[in-house]
């Protein structure tokens, strides 16, 4: 049986990385960043098959006494107390796994990188600590910590190896999600100060039915929490009005950072919302669950007319990801079994092919310097495997039977029509623009006038066609057998049945 240390050694793994890129030799760091990247995927594999062999996932979790502030009352011996907790059940582990595979994919990707690249792993290893211990947390306070933790380094690493305007979004990045985490922050302190606690499986026990709270969390209270937090999370994932930072980052950003952003850091978002907004607050979020659907239809819908309109691949794709989380609230607000699937599965899906297509516009890029439609032509005549991958993810993100798109877009929309069946049809018109801004942008860059700027371009180098196989047989696999998650993840969807259902 696996030792319950062996979390401590995934979360903090990359510091292996950290030490070995700052103080390896010029010739030879970014090897080690290499070799980091791929123990640390390694480990997280690991972690994914013994969960998946391990009846009960509690015997991992890991408590030590922190800090704590007083008791409750002059007579009670019960503590306000924070503890270092980490844990892991199947969303966990399936987010944790994502995170390994993104992270090598971003390592490898930023072999492109020449200026300043020793700073750029260093900053990349600290990130994905952060992210590791966001999905590893067990109570608020730690998880809101390492999602700080993620700012800072995602701050400097937008800003200093993007585009022009770079520093701009980095600066709208920290704003934004700054404002996320005040939001997050109040909802910690209330609950902490109502309740004693911030530990996950408490907080879900106490506060749908009240008890146990050292004075009553009326559901006004409770309303204005999850209001609280949805802003939070709404501004992490993104959904609209809060989108315009996202797609600045994506449009700016070195794409070995958007890689890891639009793989891993909008999935916090997801995160957040069915672990807080939906695990704690069920019933408010019930109430809430019309507006939602609504909300994530315009998300899909405005997001690809929009992504119709673009002329450069960078764009498409920045709102192609902004309409595709529109679909995971679709999911979420379907309020069953089938549309929590599905807005997890979506929310891994994305991410594996976000990373797939922005790995295509870092090579366009390494080969250009533009993604645009007007200079970008005759792909498939030059570049032939080049733009085979393109096609390939193109139909990945439209949602292609057989591929991993196909299954969470599925999910969602079955679990959308059991329970607002108006909504659910609207929202099947995003698909129908999904695939014609998709089917535009390939067409644009594959084929067409077979431009001289384009004949000049290499097809894939070795290191390139490593990291779209690992992309491409995730996709295939999740899309063929989507039980590798569907599976993992159902005692965690059943969990949140459960409290919706008030079990």
């Amino acid at each position: 049986m696996m030792s319950s240390q062996f979390l401590l050694w995934v979360v903090f793994s990359p510091l292996l990385g950290l030490l070995l890129v700052t103080f390896a030799p010029k010739t030879s760091y970014k090897l080690w960043a290499l070799a980091t990247a791929v123990l640390t995927f390694v480990l997280t594999a690991i972690t994914y098959i013994a969960g998946q062999n391990h009846s009960n996932l509690q015997d991992w979790n890991i408590s030590y006494e922190w800090f704590s502030f007083g008791k409750f009352f002059a007579e009670s011996t019960r503590l306000f107390e924070v503890k270092f907790e980490l844990g892991v059940d199947g969303l966990s582990l399936v987010m944790i796994l994502l995170t390994g595979v993104i992270s090598l994919i971003s390592v490898i990707a930023g072999y492109s990188i020449n200026k300043g690249s020793r700073s750029f792993y260093q900053l990349l290893f600290i990130l994905q600590v952060g992210m590791y211990g966001v999905f590893a947390s067990q109570n608020l306070v730690l998880f809101f910590l390492f999602f700080e933790l993620t700012l800072v380094p995602m701050f400097f690493l937008i800003g200093r190896w993007g585009r022009f305007d770079s520093e701009r979004a980095g600066y709208q990045f920290l704003i934004y999600n700054g404002l996320g985490s005040a939001f997050l922050l109040f909802v910690i302190a209330v609950l902490f100060a109502r309740t004693g606690t911030t530990n996950y499986a408490d907080l879900a026990n106490i506060i749908p039915v009240g008890y146990d709270t050292i004075s009553p969390i009326s559901d006004n209270l409770k309303m204005g929490l999850l209001v609280c937090l949805l802003i939070a999370f709404a501004i992490k994932l993104p959904l609209f009005p809060f989108h315009r930072w996202m797609v600045n980052v994506h449009t700016q950003a070195n794409p070995a950072v958007v890689i890891i952003h639009a793989g891993i850091l909008l999935k916090i978002g997801t995160y957040g919302l069915i672990r807080f907004a939906l695990g704690i607050f069920p019933d408010q979020f019930d109430k809430m669950s019309v507006a939602l659907a609504i909300i994530g239809v315009v998300n899909l819908l405005y997001g690809a007319y929009i992504a119709l309109t673009q002329k450069d691949l960078r764009s498409v794709l920045a709102y192609s990801s902004f309409s595709h989380m529109g679909i995971v609230i679709i999911g979420l607000a379907a309020m069953n079994s089938a549309g929590i699937q599905g807005a997890i599965f979506q929310s891994v899906s994305h991410g594996l092919i976000a990373a797939l297509l922005f790995l295509l516009v870092g090579m366009l890029e390494n080969r250009g310097d533009t993604t645009s439609f007007d200079k970008i032509s005759g792909l498939a005549k030059s570049t032939p495997r080049l733009a085979g991958l393109l096609l390939f993810g193109g139909m990945a993100s439209l949602g292609l039977p057989g591929l991993s798109g196909f299954v969470g877009e599925w999910l969602s929309f079955v679990g959308l029509f059991q329970s607002h069946k108006i909504i659910a049809a609207v929202g099947t018109l995003g698909i129908i623009l999904t695939a014609a801004y998709i089917l535009r942008a390939i067409l644009a860059l594959s084929f067409g006038k077979n431009s001289e700027f384009v004949s000049s371009f290499t097809d894939l180098s070795k290191r390139e066609t490593i990291a779209s196989v690992i992309l491409v047989i995730a996709i295939i696999g999740l899309g063929v057998y989507p039980a590798l998650v569907n599976d993992m993840i159902l005692s965690s969807v059943d969990f949140i049945i459960q409290g919706i259902r008030g079990v």
